[in-house]
């Protein structure tokens, strides 16, 4: 396969639209989806506390992820990297027991922000964070079957688990209204902490030709 890549007014080289994963792209690709993984149950395992708690900490996974996504992006040398990252997100999540929904879910929004990110060439830094915005709405996935499957979503091990008064608490707690406020939190959740991992990544982002 030919070499796609170009030389930029900055000296440095656009990244390549061809798909061709080397080992290198694979162990980011790993790398970068286990500490979205990490990141997203350390801080999730604060919703054992409650219900509520376990509504309010997805923005706050959502945020800080968007530091990882945005460093992801400067690591992309070529289209597909960012849809590897969320097929192997989505596939860890259904071993580990999320519904079929959440695994299309995952990889459909991956696919979103990659075309995203494709449309500007891996370039843009607001493509990047757009992109974030879009790949966050993963987060909501999860909460999927409490519209198509609620009873045995709310009767599956890791709610069980939880005890009674934690399941009838979920139950009451995630109406519809309060399941489509959570997804435009998680949404402006997403926008944030895109602009905050670019932030925090700027110097990155300078080296790698997107700022």
């Amino acid at each position: 396969m030919t070499d796609t890549t170009v030389p930029t007014e900055t000296g440095l080289a656009r990244t390549r639209l061809s798909v061709r994963f080397s080992a290198r792209d694979l162990v980011s690709v790993a790398i970068f989806a286990v500490l979205m993984i990490v990141v997203t149950y350390v801080i999730g395992m604060l919703g054992i506390l409650s219900p509520v708690v376990w509504l309010i900490v997805i923005p706050v996974s959502v945020l800080v992820n968007g530091i990882v996504f945005l460093l992801f992006v400067t690591r992309v040398k070529h289209a597909g990297m960012v849809t590897l990252l969320g097929v192997v997100v989505a596939l860890f999540y259904l071993l580990t027991g999320n519904s079929i929904f959440s695994t299309i879910g995952i990889i459909v929004l991956a696919v979103l922000a990659e075309v995203v990110l494709w449309a500007a060439r891996y370039r843009s830094r607001w493509a990047a964070i757009w992109a974030y915005t879009i790949f966050a709405l993963s987060f909501f996935t999860p909460f999927l079957p409490l519209v198509f499957d609620r009873e045995n979503y709310l009767r599956s091990p890791s709610f069980t688990r939880m005890g009674e008064d934690y399941v009838a608490g979920a139950d009451a707690l995630t109406t519809l209204p309060v399941l489509g406020v959570l997804a435009g939190g998680i949404a402006v959740a997403g926008f944030l902490g895109g602009l905050f991992g670019s932030a925090v990544l700027r110097k990155h982002f300078v080296r790698a030709g997107l700022a």
